[in-house]
């Protein structure tokens, strides 16, 4: 009988995991997002092997240059090719945008896991620390614990993410909450499982979609966070680019070179478009109420 119920199991898996992927090829809109995504990703690792030019090396006679033939998006305040720029920019952005949610959710889920399935004093003493932390605006906290830490990019990563922290350790107790009371986890307490074990091997699976699509979404208000934290110059730092970097110092140039703010601005309106609806595509596409 546990022979043929793990069979049933196995057959029925990669069914769902197509009913999955066709569900979001389906959706016209998460395709866009998804497609936004890799470009900018692809830009963001092979990009600077293509850069035609040195993003930090200045050259006097080319400042402020408009686009053309030569400088594609033009030169900024000390003759640096934009295009270039971008490149590079890129994969500041975008690492920024992951290194923070991954710092997120590494520290999160676990408070959550915990909170969730122990109860008691515990999930008290954390949901309290959760609400004092979600108390405090996202990008107010960030900002904080940027100042407070120092600039430089990989602070700005750390204060991004311990400020999304709390986001997931919600999100996972209020999903680990449901999940615990299942029959197959009291199955497994039953049968005297270690809680550890429980939590690896039952609860934590099924938890772990909704936490996905919380982390894409989160990708694109980490890369907006980062842009905020270098146009403050609590992010990455000159002559290093950055996307918000790039934006600090065209703002100084918006008359003269206006090429230097809006294909910044453009990049990061996009990447964030394209997480925002690859975010909602995996959403809808692992919905098990729409199975």
């Amino acid at each position: 009988m546990t022979a043929a119920v793990a069979v049933a199991d196995e057959v029925a898996l990669p069914k769902k995991r197509s009913r999955v992927l066709s569900k979001f090829l389906k959706n016209k809109s998460a395709v866009v997002g998804a497609v936004i995504v890799l470009f900018f990703v692809l830009a963001a690792i092979i990009g600077p092997y293509l850069a035609p030019f040195d993003p930090i090396k200045p050259s006097f006679t080319s400042i402020r240059k408009a686009p053309s033939a030569m400088f594609w998006f033009g030169t900024d305040e000390l003759g640096r090719d934009m295009f270039s720029r971008m490149l590079w920019g890129a994969r500041a952005s975008i690492m920024a945008g992951v290194v923070s949610v991954a710092i997120a959710i590494l520290l999160g889920v676990p408070f959550g896991l915990v909170s969730g399935y122990f109860g008691g004093w515990v999930d008290a003493v954390i949901s309290r620390a959760t609400d004092a932390m979600l108390a405090i605006p996202f990008l107010i906290f960030a900002i904080a614990l940027a100042a407070f830490l120092g600039p430089s990019l990989t602070n700005a990563m750390i204060a991004i993410g311990l400020s999304a922290m709390p986001i997931f350790i919600r999100l996972t107790r209020g999903q680990v909450l449901s999940v615990k009371a299942e029959d197959y986890v009291e199955g497994a307490r039953a049968i005297g499982l270690p809680d550890f074990w429980i939590l690896l091997r039952y609860v934590l699976p099924n938890v772990l979609p909704p936490i996905l699509v919380q982390g894409t979404l989160t990708i694109a208000t980490a890369i907006i966070a980062e842009a905020s934290l270098s146009f403050l110059g609590l992010g990455q730092q000159p002559p290093n680019p950055s996307w918000g970097s790039m934006l600090n110092t065209a703002k100084n140039f918006m008359d003269q070179a206006p090429w230097m703010s809006v294909f910044p601005g453009g990049a990061i309106f996009l990447i964030v478009l394209g997480f925002n609806l690859l975010g909602d595509g995996l959403r809808d596409a692992l919905d098990p109420r729409e199975q």
